[in-house]
């Protein structure tokens, strides 16, 4: 790496959160309730990493070319009254090794940063729902709802650069389990793009990203950063 690592931005489901893919499941469950038939395997092809109304709109025009605002509307807002539930009901916990690399790169004075296709409003039940808390656990937390363009615009990622005064998306490393992870963090000029196989995308489709790694585990990034 030719930069120093200051700031690592991590995606959140199936990256930093374990949650079974429970927003995709209940993702698919929304559109399908609109008479569609979608696996859940289409639903993390075309959806995965993506704000939710976009993946709404993406997986009705690859699949069925369907571009319908008042569909793709109504299907959110069902959406997320069932992910409320969902996650109200079911088992949320961090992702494996999560919480110790957080420690390790405070340790070296490495910012860690959440980004999420979620709103706030629902990424904040989710970190509270954790037990983490921003400041605390992790320095920053940047959702769809604080931008204006989301993945695989790089706009979350500038938007967490500006906070904590970091001009050079070289001294950037993101980290996330879908391809729209990987080329948002391209696309930002982060000196690393990392795929991990915890979540949504199989080794195969971050392959197909591009990625700088793939890794299994969080525990292996920080010996690629000491490379």
């Amino acid at each position: 790496m030719s930069a120093k690592i200051q700031m690592v931005v991590f995606d959140m489901a199936g990256t930093t959160v374990n949650e079974n893919n429970v927003v995709y499941k209940t993702l698919q469950k929304a559109i399908n309730e609109e008479n569609f038939s979608f696996s859940l395997e289409q639903v993390l092809a075309q959806g995965a990493g993506k704000e939710k109304r976009q993946a709404i709109d993406t997986i009705l025009s690859v699949y069925n070319g369907i571009v319908d605002p008042d569909l793709t509307a109504r299907i959110y807002d069902n959406f997320i009254v069932q992910l409320t539930d969902a996650y109200a009901k079911e088992e949320i916990l961090p992702q494996n090794n999560a919480t110790a690399v957080f420690a390790k790169l405070k340790q070296r004075g490495i910012f860690t940063v959440l980004n999420t296709g979620y709103d706030r409003q629902t990424a904040q039940s989710i970190v509270d729902k954790l037990g983490w808390a921003e400041g605390v656990d992790f320095d920053g937390l940047v959702t769809a709802s604080d931008v204006e363009r989301n993945r695989p615009n790089p706009d979350m990622i500038y938007f967490a650069m500006k906070r904590f005064g970091i001009a050079n998306g070289a001294s950037v490393a993101k980290v996330g389990d879908s391809a729209i992870d990987i080329e948002e963090g391209k696309n930002a000029g982060c000196s690393l793009s990392i795929g991990i196989t915890t979540g949504a995308h199989t080794f195969e489709q971050l392959r197909a990203a591009n990625p700088d790694y793939i890794i299994n585990d969080l525990s292996e990034l920080l010996p690629i950063f000491d490379k």
